[in-house]
């Protein structure tokens, strides 16, 4: 694998929009219902006053990681839920810093909050997740032919591009139908 030059933040962010857009009320992926959004909020709250939004977002990304392997998990290949160890375990490292902080996360969490429409792809320029470059590889990303995956081409090498192709992947599933987006590992 070539060096690694992962923006943890944008991962977190990636992950955020794709989980708030495949719940129920948008999408349909997963089977929760505004756990990120207005609802999600007002519930956890109480609970959790400082944190609740962090506690909303692993409760969906459980929820959406479990959705996906069920529809489709490929031996030797990473998900945008299943990103190699080294990089999950960094990920995790990172979630107390987040948690610290979590003041600063306020605006993206409220903006995720409002989140409407079905254009994915929109949604994460929006949010400035993906750039021009990112988009142009969009067209040529397919369905396979099971219809529960989109294969992405090359092997995952932990750059930011990889990511970005993991995220847009799934602009290729349908309301009710996801389609998990996926890239080989270079040690399968």
């Amino acid at each position: 694998m070539t060096k690694r030059s992962i923006d943890f933040e944008r991962l977190l962010k990636s992950r955020l929009v794709i989980a708030r857009f495949g719940e129920m009320d948008l999408a349909r992926w997963w089977n929760t219902r505004g756990q990120l959004g207005k609802l999600g909020a007002a519930t956890l709250r109480r609970g959790f006053p400082r944190t609740h939004r962090f506690a909303q977002a692993r409760a969906v990304f459980a929820v959406a990681a479990q959705r996906c392997s069920e529809i489709f998990e490929p031996p030797g290949c990473v998900t945008l839920w299943r990103l190699p160890e080294a990089i999950e375990d960094e990920f995790d490292a990172r979630w107390e810093h987040w948690l610290d902080n979590a003041k600063e996360w306020t605006p993206f969490f409220e903006d995720l909050e409002g989140l409407q429409g079905n254009d994915l792809t929109s949604t994460l320029r929006a949010f400035e997740l993906v750039s021009e470059q990112d988009l142009a590889s969009v067209p040529n990303l397919r369905r396979a032919a099971d219809g529960r995956s989109v294969p992405l081409p090359g092997v995952f090498s932990g750059t930011e591009a990889d990511l970005a192709l993991l995220t847009l992947g799934f602009a290729r599933g349908e309301s009710g139908v996801l389609a998990v987006p996926y890239m080989r590992r270079a040690d399968a």
